[in-house]
């Protein structure tokens, strides 16, 4: 579960830069043209869908310190705004909506949480 919840703050340090994560033009291209509606749409994420490589985590991680970065990241966006993402660009797909972020980390969200039965 602690690896779950540092997976789902990588989207977060990726959306504030936290981190950064270089795509390459070839990647960025085939993201926008097939995995994009894919990821940004409201239609739920298929099963054992494939990851990028900045999102898999393979170390320990403690529970309570992911958990509490997650709720913080949670609360930074509510507090952020939709203004903040229309029109704010992603490193893999380029510029997205509002809507279109929401769809993300919602959908992020409720696969894992899915997954683990919360």
């Amino acid at each position: 579960a602690a690896q779950m919840l540092a997976h789902l703050n990588v989207s977060y340090d990726l959306a504030y830069e936290k981190i950064n994560y270089p795509v390459s033009f070839f990647t960025k291209l085939i993201m926008k043209l097939f995995v994009k509606n894919i990821i940004v749409s409201e239609k739920t994420y298929p099963k054992n869908s494939r990851t990028a490589p900045v999102f898999i985590i393979a170390d320990e991680r403690n529970f309570e310190k992911e958990k509490a970065l997650y709720i913080e990241n949670i609360k930074e966006t509510e507090k952020k705004g939709a203004n903040y993402f229309e029109g704010k660009e992603s490193s893999a797909m380029g510029k997205l909506t509002a809507i279109e972020w929401n769809n993300m980390f919602y959908k992020h969200t409720d696969h894992h949480f899915k997954q683990f039965g919360v």
